[in-house]
């Protein structure tokens, strides 16, 4: 389930600049989170996410990144 409006507006706060040091502009941390969400709820593999999520890779590098530097407890 996709992330409404007012949860977006809730979390952008606590959510990395999309800016990263190095290396290009992220994605929309939107569609990393409807990603990340629909792997949990489904309980897939990250290989079968749907195409419209992007790459897999991506997608489970951001949540691991976001483990390691603590977005997720923010």
């Amino acid at each position: 389930m996709p992330l409404t409006d007012a949860q977006r507006a809730r979390i952008e706060p606590l959510l990395p600049d999309r800016t990263p040091k190095r290396g290009g502009r992220w994605r929309d941390h939107r569609e990393d989170i409807d990603a990340i969400a629909w792997k949990f709820q489904t309980g897939s593999q990250w290989v079968h996410l749907p195409e419209k999520y992007g790459n897999w890779r991506g997608v489970c590098n951001r949540l691991r990144m976001w483990a390691v530097d603590g977005t997720w407890e923010r």
